[in-house]
């Protein structure tokens, strides 16, 4: 149970470290998006 606990917590502290960049590939992605539909209008 200590182990799965630790895994746990480990991976909320990467979680932390790195939303940022889930935010930057999510901004990144609606860019394309939007420039490849203002594109095609």
């Amino acid at each position: 149970m200590n182990a799965i606990k630790s895994k746990y917590r480990g991976l909320g502290l990467l979680v932390d470290l790195n939303w940022d960049r889930g935010l930057y590939l999510g901004a990144l992605a609606f860019a394309l998006a939007a420039g490849a539909y203002l594109g095609s209008a």
